[in-house]
């Protein structure tokens, strides 16, 4: 249009753009528009035509299509325009009412941005301009304000950022706008898809003053609040502005992900012996995670025990405001929430949710933006915490610990010393059970039928029934058979003084595992609680009967994962049901046979319980062993009626759960029972291009029964910050994580598919790490442009063979091949199916340390000790002695020198201790010296002396004490 013609109003449902060369005068009303129109001239004072009268629309903020917004009313604060859902101006093409007549001079607040829609910075941008392409208003529009209400925005603006520039969000003490949230489904705001007009720019482009980056002040709901002008000082509590997954943009190159720049205090960790990562840095892409091969992960022990006796988790007990969760996902409260409106909101790291801050819960926020009581309250100060659970998270009344005993009387359990071994270990536990004296016992046995013990109080014997039938197997005296143990403790010190002998004249070869199964779930499924079975012969009577299926043709072949795999769904379908009913199963196998434990595996596995296997069990040999893992299983700490789920940072997700567990639904780990032995890992993969913050949070929440009847809930949360470098993800790299991790991976891939697979998945998985690692980081291409990498320049192929491996991955190749040695995955013939299928179990559920030394054990010179190897240490407690293997035990016993695992480290003159966590090995070389030969074994030689007959010296000499003193303190290590 020309300068000195009105200016004609468009079609309904038209968007005016304005001119691009246009400037603005002091005081000449226009937001961005070009000189002023010359004095006398008709184009601003000519009013505009009339349009049809209707109803004024129901737009969100910002000025309708074609009209120039409706200035406040003369003589009081300007009235705010109606509101329509979503925020977004009416649908092209619908009428719309021009604004009431006002002096030009009167000028108009933006409306507030609803902070529960997200506080969308897109959003309360798209609702500021006219859409289309950025330019002035039309003419005769009045001047914006960016500040308080009635306050003149006359100060310098800071200029809008370079296209292709990440735009960041920084929390502050006073900024009561949410980051956009990576929800897909735009759960929790209204974003509607960019319309005609709508003012959706996908692009940066520079801004009228007063309109740009950084937008308006609220007027008590959302928005961005308004920077200084430069030279002033940042708010406090305001941080500063940093790329994550991109570099600073420049003309022609794309814009940049939305970050959000979280305030966060990382010197808030969760302990390593309760949660280890695998990395210390989150990929900020995708992409770059696929381009730094390192698996994302975790590795978690929730009720891992504590290094001193006084505990370090926190317990909380909820106030009036109850336990403070998301609104949305239901995340609890933690220490990397941001809270804003001075205390009165605070947003969700997992979902981005705005929630309001419960009134018993409010507290004023310090000049950094953090809560004042922060330090008081443990779940905002500190990385694991436990809660004391409510009645609302309690589906029926606690129940008292339970303990139910179902032992194998066959002629095979008698004759090894089973029985023997099983009645020491239960009763010199009965003292320690967790829960007394609420703790209930009860007791059944089986071979070819089954027997019950009715162990009532008052009884001078127990009294046995016995039901041969084992189809129509019913229960006698259900309400006497599991009993308290502290009323029926006489009954049941006779029960097991008389157990090795009741059965001497056992001629009964065969086992009914099935029905004796059968018979304990219907005596312990109103109560849950711990069930011990004791096994030795393969079951070949009544419901879950197996048959021998060894093959030796197969065996080092492809198809050997038949025999790895269960014969039959009956053990896996009775495992659901047991964990139904809070049930978990502990089992011990004596085989001296073929006994199928990959069947009966899914037992422990489904009802997170633990697998033993004892081969060619003899009470004098194997009897200490298996007496001590049976103690340590009945009176370690452990959870009842468990749940657990673990959270995410939106943008991430949990793709796979390793472990002993039964998922309900998608993501809910049943846990019939959970102790300090309990083990999860599971990967973390993007779920999204980008990550939209700068750290992602994971958190895991375990529900549970403590053995005092107190329902609790422990809450661990980690914040990893995100990297956009791949030599900083790959520099934070942890290779016992790794490798502990990796090994889970291909035990799933090996079950799957075959072995080959899973050693290919090891091998292939150090390769790209070690490869990724020396290559660096990669120049990488923005809108078809090379950019440098911004730390060094990339090496050439050549250089990247022979650049040495980072001092974090070195061990990482010898972890691997360690691991494709072990027995779990080793090829050949000469592992049976059942010893690969237990070690296999025990991986899978083996905390970071123990499958270190389970692939790679550590070995240990005995004849060169030194003379305070075995006996305390004198040097303060530092953790790298434990990690380094220095120490070990509570009584911090000092180790001898460690050797790698080479053959040249073995002498004939020496003596060498193994340890891979399960089993010690003891080595002599022929050449010994016979003095210590003598102080060990009471010979001065070896040679032409029967070993069964050796029995190692545990006193009396020297060396025998500190020798012990070092097995003892690694023994309670492994445990």
């Amino acid at each position: 249009m020309g300068g000195g013609g009105a200016m004609m109003p468009p079609p309904p449902g038209q968007q005016i753009r304005g001119g691009g060369g246009m400037r603005s005068a002091p005081g000449s009303g226009f937001i961005g528009g070009g000189p002023p129109p010359p004095p006398g001239g008709p184009p601003n004072s000519a009013p505009m035509p009339a349009a049809p009268r209707v109803p004024p629309p129901m737009g969100g903020g910002g000025l309708m299509r074609g009209m120039p917004p409706a200035p406040p009313q003369m003589g009081g604060a300007p009235r705010p325009p109606p509101q329509q859902m979503g925020g977004m101006p009416p649908a092209p093409g619908r009428p719309m009412m021009p604004p009431p007549a006002a002096p030009r001079q009167s000028q108009q607040r933006p409306p507030a941005t609803n902070p529960q829609q997200g506080g969308s910075l897109n959003q309360a941008m798209g609702s500021m301009n006219l859409g289309g392409t950025n330019g002035p208003p039309p003419p005769g529009a009045p001047k914006q304000f960016g500040g308080a209400p009635f306050q003149n925005n006359s100060q310098p603006q800071p200029p809008a950022p370079m296209p292709g520039q990440p735009r960041m969000f920084t929390p502050n003490a006073n900024n009561i706008a949410g980051p956009p949230s990576p929800n897909k489904s735009g759960a929790g705001f209204q974003q509607q898809p960019p319309q005609p007009g709508a003012g959706f720019h996908q692009q940066a482009a520079p801004q009228p003053p007063g309109a740009g980056f950084y937008g308006h002040a609220p007027q008590g709901g959302g928005g961005q609040q308004q920077p200084p002008p430069p030279g002033q000082p940042q708010p406090v509590g305001q941080q500063p502005k940093m790329a994550v997954g991109g570099m600073p943009g420049a003309p022609g190159m794309a814009p940049g992900p939305d970050i959000f720049q979280e305030n966060i205090d990382y010197s808030i960790q969760v302990p390593e012996r309760i949660l280890r990562l695998t990395t210390k840095y989150v990929p900020a892409s995708a992409s770059l995670a696929h381009q730094c091969k390192a698996p994302l992960g975790a590795v978690i022990r929730p009720l891992a025990p504590s290094e001193d006796e006084g505990g370090d988790v926190k317990v909380v007990q909820p106030g009036a405001a109850g336990i403070v969760r998301c609104k949305r996902c239901r995340t609890y409260i933690n220490a990397f929430v941001t809270f804003l409106e001075n205390g009165r909101r605070w947003r969700c790291n997992i979902c981005s949710q705005l929630n309001e801050v419960p009134a018993p819960y409010f507290c004023h926020l310090d000049e950094e933006g953090r809560r004042r009581d922060r330090d008081a309250r443990p779940e905002l100060s500190q990385g694991v915490v436990e809660y004391i659970a409510p009645s609302e998270y309690m589906v029926r009344p606690p129940q008292p610990p339970s303990y139910f005993f179902v032992i194998d009387v066959s002629a095979t359990s008698v004759r090894s010393g089973m029985l023997k071994s099983v009645a020491k270990a239960i009763s010199n536990s009965l003292d320690s059970l967790p829960g007394s004296p609420r703790t209930q016992v009860g007791f059944l046995t089986y071979d070819d039928s089954v027997h019950y013990y009715s162990l009532k109080s008052g009884l001078t014997n127990p009294q046995m029934l016995v039901v041969a039938d084992l189809v129509e197997l019913f229960v006698p005296a259900p309400d006497d058979l599991l009993v308290n143990l502290q009323e029926s403790r006489e009954v049941v010190d006779a029960f097991l003084e008389n157990l090795p002998t009741m059965f001497d004249k056992q001629t009964c070869e065969s086992a009914c595992l099935g029905p004796a199964l059968k018979a304990a779930f219907t005596v312990t499924k109103h109560i849950g609680g711990k069930m011990c079975v004791f096994q030795s012969v393969l079951p070949s009577l009544g419901d879950g009967a197996l048959v021998p299926r060894e093959n030796v043709s197969i065996m080092g072949t492809p198809d050997e994962v038949k025999l790895l795999r269960p014969a039959m769904n009956w053990y896996k379908d009775t495992a659901v049901e047991f964990s139904r009913a809070q049930i978990s199963v502990d089992m011990f196998l004596f085989p001296r046979a073929y006994i199928d434990v990959a069947s009966l595996a899914d037992l422990p596995k489904i009802t997170a319980g633990t697998l033993h296997t004892y081969p060619g069990f003899t009470h004098e040999a194997d009897g200490p062993r298996f007496e001590s893992e049976l103690c340590r299983a009945l009176t370690q700490h452990t959870g009842f009626e468990a749940v657990m789920r673990i959270r995410c940072t939106r943008g991430m997700r949990i793709s796979n759960f390793y472990g002993n567990f039964f998922v309900r639904g998608t993501d809910l780990l049943a846990l019939p029972n959970c102790n300090s032995d309990s083990v999860f890992a599971f990967d973390l993969v993007h779920d999204e291009a980008n990550v939209t913050s700068s750290v992602v949070t994971v958190q895991s929440a375990l529900l549970y029964t403590s053995s005092e009847g107190e329902r609790r809930i422990r809450v661990v949360t980690q914040a990893i910050p995100v990297s956009s470098l791949v030599s900083e993800v790959i520099g934070g790299v942890d290779a016992d994580t790794v490798t502990s991790l990796l090994a889970k991976q291909a035990l799933d891939i090996g079950l799957k598919t075959n072995l080959d697979n899973a050693r290919i998945k090891l091998q292939q998985a150090c390769v790209e790490l070690v490869r990724a690692s020396k290559e660096g980081d990669k120049p990488r291409t923005i809108s078809g442009y090379a950019a440098p990498p911004p730390m060094q320049q990339h090496q050439p192929q050549q250089e990247n063979d022979t650049k040495p491996i980072p001092a974090n991955l070195r061990l990482l190749p010898l972890y691997t091949l360690a691991l494709m040695k072990n027995v779990a995955f080793r090829g050949g013939t000469d592992i049976h199916p059942d010893e690969r299928v237990h070690a296999m179990h025990r991986l899978t559920g083996m905390w970071v340390a123990d499958s270190k030394h389970f692939v790679y054990p550590r070995m240990f010179s005995l004849h060169d000790m030194g003379p305070s190897a075995g006996l305390p240490s004198a040097a303060a407690p530092d953790e790298d002695d434990i990690s380094n293997d220095k120490v070990a035990g509570r009584d911090r016993i000092e180790l001898p020198r460690l050797l790698s695992l080479t053959v040249d480290r073995l002498a004939s003159n020496g003596l060498f201790l193994l340890d891979n966590g399960l089993d010690m090995f003891l080595w002599v070389g022929r050449e010994a010296d016979s003095a210590i030969l003598n102080s060990l074994f009471g010979t001065n030689s070896l040679e032409g002396v029967e070993m069964s007959q050796i029995k190692l010296q545990t006193s009396g000499n020297d060396f025998a004490s500190r020798l012990q003193a070092i097995v003892s303190a690694l023994r309670e290590d492994n445990a």
